[in-house]
């Protein structure tokens, strides 16, 4: 199968377009027809070695986690999916190896789902991963319809689908953003405040009676959480652990079939939209990385393989 891979650690240079053998389909597992895959940062970070003392690597490595395709085969003991099936997964394995930039992907029963009817394909490849970190964050926090939630970083790839979430889930969402992103949040149902100096004051002129949820996808901001943290509210992070230390939680997602099929049934109702920045044919992955690590996008970056 052709399929972009690399053999070390590296920069953008160490990718390259190859032919590698078909996958092996372990029991519990489905091989999928590859229709489009999106871009997240931990691809690149992973391939520049920044998980290195988290996951094993085996090279080559083909990269990518986010995959909506066609189920080509199933395994062993796999009554969920038949031959044909649309499906969507964030393929996370338990080491690096066989991911998503490739045409051919086997992918565990528990990290996959039907794909939504509503979506087209470049749209449900990029769901998963960053969907349900959203969802998987706001609901371990038990968001719901008495909740204010901030969100920090609301226009970025996870933080839009968490505004939208939490809105799902009946709760009022400020969220922080850049000015020439507030148009689009107050379209997604939020009430966006600029991020910078000044931001606490801002947050309290919203919500004088403090935050009862405070969503980070950003990282650098726990003072601003504690400071406009209500009494009894909770707070997680994806990207800063000291979060731990101040009696919030520290997450990292994990392949969910049923979330993701959730995220499935809001987009199906119209409450969850994907927006697509940008797609790239699987040859030129290496522009997709480097756009994505320029962290201008403002949605999913997606290779149509």
């Amino acid at each position: 199968m052709r399929a972009m891979a690399y053999e070390t650690y590296g920069g953008t240079e160490v990718l390259i377009e190859t032919r590698l053998p078909m996958p092996k389909l372990a029991p519990g597992e489905i091989l999928v027809r590859v229709k489009c895959a999106s871009v997240n940062p931990v691809d690149w970070k992973i391939m520049a070695g920044g998980l290195d003392g988290l996951m094993d690597v085996v090279y080559p490595v083909v990269p990518g986690w986010d995959v909506a395709g066609t189920v080509e085969r199933v395994g062993i003991d796999v009554p969920e999916f038949s031959v044909g099936d649309e499906v969507m997964a964030y393929a996370r394995k338990d080491y690096v190896h066989g991911g998503t930039f490739a045409e051919f992907v086997s992918v565990p029963v528990r990290a996959a789902a039907a794909k939504p009817a509503s979506l087209n394909w470049q749209e449900a490849a990029g769901l998963p991963l960053a969907g349900l970190t959203a969802y998987q964050l706001l609901t371990r926090l038990a968001t719901g319809k008495d909740d204010t939630v901030l969100i920090h970083g609301a226009a970025g790839g996870v933080g839009s689908f968490g505004v939208q979430i939490a809105r799902a889930l009946g709760a009022r969402v400020i969220g922080t953003a850049s000015p020439r992103n507030h148009d689009r949040l107050r379209a997604l149902g939020c009430e966006p405040v600029e991020y910078g100096e000044g931001l606490i004051d801002r947050v309290r002129a919203l919500a004088p009676d403090g935050i009862t949820v405070a969503a980070d996808f950003v990282g650098g901001v726990l003072d601003v959480t504690r400071a406009v943290l209500a009494a009894g509210g909770r707070h997680a992070s994806i990207a800063d652990h000291t979060v731990l230390g101040a009696g919030g939680q520290w997450m990292w997602v994990r392949p969910d079939a049923e979330g993701l099929a959730e995220l499935g049934r809001l987009a199906d109702s119209g409450r969850l939209t994907v927006t697509v920045a940008k797609t790239f044919p699987l040859s030129q992955l290496a522009a997709a990385f480097e756009l994505s690590q320029a962290g201008r996008t403002a949605g999913k970056i997606v290779m149509e393989v």
